[in-house]
């Protein structure tokens, strides 16, 4: 499993060499949005990352045109994001442009003028387009995804079908927040009757029963954002949140029901946006009522972790995004890259001996595991678990849910203050099963007999096998590694061995 990524000479030790940065600047309905990113990778790090709520779609529906304000306020912001990539050393530069600019008729005027200001083309995406780089969006951020995706713009709604990494029917309709809010005169009421009626011409809708509806668009995440809050959720990551669709059901129904200033944590959603939340509810709703999903999955990644998707080579695309993006806080933050690839091989032995049944996901996750066991090295030793724990549950990873990260997250703070629950995290314990507490325990175990028998050196850990032979738990340190064993070492192979309800021992010759 050798390392695809180093740190770039003479630059920040914190940055990976990927080359020059890049950026996709996205011209919405409702956002214009600056991002940009460490390199063009499985795994994109955004290292700068800008919104301004321009309106554009605002009037589109009722004038046909841009509004004139909503024009100058995205050309301010389009001549600072130029300026901003300008200074980043930005080398390549996408702009995309989606539903009002698409469909007012002062739309081409404004796309000239955006084009002088940004020195760059500028790419007006149809509506099935746009649709086909939310869905690779999905793919890009979530394992193996399987359901519909509904990118949630201030002027569209985009519907695609989505199997895996294959793309199936897709559809655009008029149902951005914006575009609601316009055609029924600010009326959520008014608005349902057209929602049931695009969203009921939609076929495929019924596609989607027993499946995950991926919600991508910043309204959703706001709705999100405020169930989180509204219920306590215990991590206050985005990406990969779910909501069982009866829970979203009655949540949706809520919003649309009271004032949403009357909402208890209303302040964690932005101003501009909490005008479109009811309609976002809306739409939201007969998805569900229609769709009869098994579950809402929040995607932070759509249209342009998409479009940078798209633009990977096809070995690129195959890759693991988690195994990516922790062989990259690997380099970053071990003693010893190397050492974190060989504890996947000495963790696949001992797992593989154990006789302990492991599902495709749970090894996935435990190699993610092994990548960022050794991150926290620099923290004061009694802080490593809980700063250890804190980076990997908060990391921007793609292709996890939130239970993954709790695995990960306590499977590296087990490694750093023992295998015991009395220091355990509260609220990253109640988003794992028994099961992942029982796994992230005995990984943790083993890491701790890996990392004081090399000291996270690497070429050691191969020399040393941890496996379960004849019914015991057996290490083996023989030749010039006998004396890397001790009364440490011992009494941490003891531990893991009652865990996985072994003898161990130590063969030395």
């Amino acid at each position: 499993m050798p390392s695809r990524t180093r740190t770039k000479q003479g630059s920040a030790q914190g940055r990976l060499d990927h080359g020059p940065p890049i950026a996709v600047i996205d011209i919405g309905s409702n956002s214009v949005r600056l991002v940009a990113y460490e390199g063009l990778t499985r795994s994109p790090t955004p290292i700068y990352n800008e919104k301004v709520l321009a309106g554009l779609g605002r009037e589109v529906q009722s004038t046909g045109l841009l509004a004139r304000d909503a024009v100058e306020r995205a050309l301010s912001s389009l001549q600072r994001f130029r300026a901003l990539c300008d200074a980043m050393g930005v080398r390549r530069l996408w702009i995309i442009a989606t539903a009002a600019c698409r469909d007012a008729a002062n739309g081409p005027d404004f796309i000239r003028e955006a084009g002088k200001v940004c020195r760059a083309k500028i790419d007006v995406i149809s509506g099935k387009r746009e649709a086909e780089l939310s869905a690779l969006g999905v793919v890009s951020g979530v394992h193996e995804p399987d359901g519909l995706v509904g990118d949630l713009g201030g002027g569209s709604l985009e519907l695609i079908d989505l199997r895996r990494s294959r793309l199936r029917a897709a559809t655009t309709l008029p149902l951005g927040g914006l575009a609601l809010q316009d055609i029924s005169e600010k009326s959520v009421k008014k608005a349902e009757k057209f929602v049931e009626a695009k969203l009921g011409s939609v076929r495929f809708l019924s596609a989607g029963a027993g499946r995950a509806f991926y919600a991508v668009g910043g309204t959703w995440r706001a709705l999100a954002r405020l169930h989180m809050r509204q219920t306590g959720y215990p991590l206050h990551v985005m990406h990969g949140y779910s909501i069982p669709a009866k829970e979203a059901l009655e949540f949706v129904r809520l919003v649309r029901r009271v004032n949403p200033e009357m909402l208890s944590q209303i302040e964690t959603v932005a101003d501009a946006r909490r005008p479109l939340l009811g309609y976002a509810a809306l739409v939201l709703e007969h998805i569900i009522r229609l769709g009869k999903p098994r579950e809402i999955v929040v995607s932070a990644a759509g249209v342009r972790e998409g479009l940078l998707y798209s633009f990977l080579k096809e070995k690129e695309k195959n890759r693991d995004a988690l195994l990516s993006a922790a062989g990259d806080l690997n380099v970053l933050r071990s003693r010893s890259p190397q050492h974190g690839e060989e504890l996947v091989r000495w963790t696949d032995r001992f797992m593989a001996s154990s006789g302990i049944d492991e599902t495709a996901e749970e090894v996935r996750l435990r190699h993610a595991a092994c990548l960022l066991a050794d991150i926290g090295w620099r923290a004061h030793p009694d802080y490593r678990g809980e700063q250890s724990l804190n980076i990997i549950a908060h990391a921007s990873f793609l292709g996890i849910d939130h239970p993954g990260r709790a695995f990960l997250s306590l499977a590296v703070f087990f490694r750093h203050v023992g295998l015991w629950e009395g220091e355990l995290a509260p609220n990253v314990r109640e988003l794992a099963t028994a099961r992942m507490i029982d796994r992230a325990r005995i990984l943790g175990g083993a890491l701790r007999v890996a990392f004081v028998i090399s000291a996270a050196m690497p070429g050691i850990l191969p020399k040393v096998p941890l496996a379960v032979m004849r019914g015991q738990l057996t290490l083996t340190l023989r030749g010039r590694y006998a004396a890397l064993g001790g009364e440490r070492a011992y009494n941490r192979l003891r531990q893991l061995a009652r865990l996985i309800g072994r003898e161990s021992i130590v063969v030395s010759s």
